[in-house]
């Protein structure tokens, strides 16, 4: 029974789950800007091609025009001059380490005079940046080594653009990339939404212009990269289909979770209703059972049911016997009241005292019935707490010198070890009065009793035969059954033995019956304590 609050289904949850389980990544890539990171550094590689395309060039053009003597005038670069074939410049900018510097210091008036070879070959090669420019959308110019721009596809002829950081690593022979805000409009697009970082940096690359260990000048170029939204927008159909596949695949996982997990659980649900509606039976395997704990879960409702329908038919049973065992000593007590209201006056006295003491005797009984009725039930709700012990040497010696001095006579055969069992000392107590009042019941007062007992594993055997008439053939499949008894006219229950039994089997012990050649033999298993 629910409070009546709403709850999703467990197939909306693994659904749902499931579906959050796939969108991770595509979070993962947002945040961690994996993939803007990847458009800049698409970008900066695509400018290290352009601008080491300018730089051979430029390069070729100056050792053409330069005069003897000019390459030597040139500085060195502070790079370790490599001879190997190639020399690739890898693209390494990202968002989430490397800083976004401010825009582009204005270039300035230059404090020396231009390198000669670098001025005059530099309007011509202008030419050719402005049509590259037109296909490509990247900003390019090419300073000498003084950081005085010789051609640009920018209004700076002339002047000194030394400030710029990239520029003078460059000049020094260190090819640089670096992200820098842009202050100009956005990037044309087919949508210009402004969410993506990258819509605000530009990327620039500086490439040095080198001929052995000097420095002709350097190519810096620049360009804004595409913006996350203009790149997924042209990837627009391919995300639609993801989307979809995404969705197929968690609709998928959630059916497959769902007959894992939900189905027999529901299954479960079911057959516990069925259960509270009063069915019997109604708990069987679960059909569906593809992981463990679904199976546990159906072995465990399974075992519940079997316990309390077994629960259920004890004690429909039991109530059936305390019928049958009341039932006499009523129907006899209500015959004699009837007896004595309708002929007291006129009745002899041997009579009334006869009827009376009759009366007596039923109410008696039922005392004594209810007195073990109160022990079993109190032996069945028996919950030790597993920290129990009771040596046998303490309690059996003062029991059986009580029962010696009631004329019962008692050998023991004790270990030579000290015993301890898993039980407290007055169950213990009780079970060995039970039985050694049985002895008195049943083999007479001076009848004799033997007690032994010993360990056997993790268990502790104790014995008590007596030399008595023992038990009928008949009788030994019933001798632990409720309120059977041959002694009822001497007041016997039939209850004594079934409260033994109960008592032990809250600690984990047994009781049984044992054949011998006289008397009766009862043998009993007990958990040895080892105060591990």
């Amino acid at each position: 029974m629910t409070d009546g609050r709403w709850r999703p289904r467990l197939r909306t949850v693994l659904l749902a789950g499931n579906l959050a389980l796939l969108a991770l990544p595509l979070a993962g890539i947002w945040f961690l800007r994996v993939y803007e990171s990847a458009l800049v550094r698409q970008t900066e590689s695509e400018l290290i091609g352009q601008a080491a395309l300018i730089a051979a060039q430029f390069r070729a053009e100056w050792l053409a025009a330069a005069p003897p003597g000019a390459l030597a005038r040139q500085p060195r670069t502070e790079r370790t001059p490599n001879d190997e074939k190639w020399q690739p410049i890898p693209a390494s900018l990202d968002l989430a380490d490397d800083p976004i510097l401010p825009p582009l210091p204005p270039a300035a008036e230059p404090t020396s005079a231009p390198e000669p070879v670098a001025v005059r070959i530099g309007p011509p090669l202008r030419a050719i940046l402005l049509t590259a420019q037109r296909l490509t959308l990247a900003g390019m110019s090419i300073a000498d080594t003084n950081g005085i721009v010789v051609a640009s596809t920018e209004g700076d002829f002339g002047r000194s653009v030394s400030a710029q950081q990239e520029l003078a690593a460059a000049l020094r022979g260190h090819p640089t990339s670096v992200l820098r805000q842009r202050n100009t409009d956005p990037y044309p697009g087919p949508i210009d939404w402004s969410i993506s970082r990258v819509a605000g940096v530009r990327v620039h690359v500086a490439i040095p212009v080198i001929e052995g260990d000097r420095v002709l000048g350097a190519v810096v170029l620049w360009r804004t990269p595409r913006s996350l939204i203009n790149a997924l927008w042209g990837k627009r159909y391919h995300l639609l289909a993801l989307g979809a596949l995404l969705l197929l695949a968690g609709g998928a996982l959630a059916t497959f979770t769902a007959l894992a997990v939900s189905r027999p659980v529901r299954d479960a649900v079911d057959q516990a209703r069925r259960v509270a509606a009063g069915e019997r039976d109604a708990v069987r395997p679960l059909p569906h059972r593809y992981t463990r704990e679904v199976a546990e879960l159906s072995a465990s409702l399974a075992t519940m049911a079997q316990t309390l329908e077994r629960r259920a038919d004890y004690i429909r049973d039991f109530a059936a016997e305390i019928g049958h065992e009341f039932k006499t000593p009523l129907a006899s007590m209500h015959g004699t009241v009837a007896l004595l209201r309708e002929d007291l006056d006129a009745m002899a006295v041997e009579d009334r005292q006869r009827f009376l003491g009759n009366l007596a005797g039923d109410i008696e009984r039922l005392e004594r019935l209810t007195r073990r009725l109160l022990d079993l039930a109190r032996a069945d709700a028996l919950r030790p707490s597993g920290d129990e012990s009771a040596a046998l040497d303490a309690i059996i010696p003062s029991l059986v010198e009580r029962y010696r001095d009631a004329g019962l006579t008692i050998t023991v055969a004790p270990p030579a070890e000290t015993l301890v069992a898993r039980t407290d000392s007055d169950s213990l107590a009780a079970v060995l009065t039970n039985l050694l009042d049985n002895v008195r019941q049943h083999a007479g007062p001076h009848a004799t009793a033997h007690i032994g007992w010993h360990a056997d594993g993790d268990m502790i055997v104790l014995t008590i035969a007596d030399n008595g008439p023992g038990v009928s053939t008949g009788n030994r499949t019933r001798i632990f059954d409720r309120f059977f008894t041959t002694a009822r006219d001497g007041g016997g229950t039939g209850l004594g033995l079934p409260i033994i039994r109960s008592r032990l089997a809250a600690f984990g012990g047994s009781i049984r019956l044992v054949p011998s050649d006289r008397g009766a033999t009862f043998e009993m298993a007990l958990p040895l304590n080892t105060g591990a």
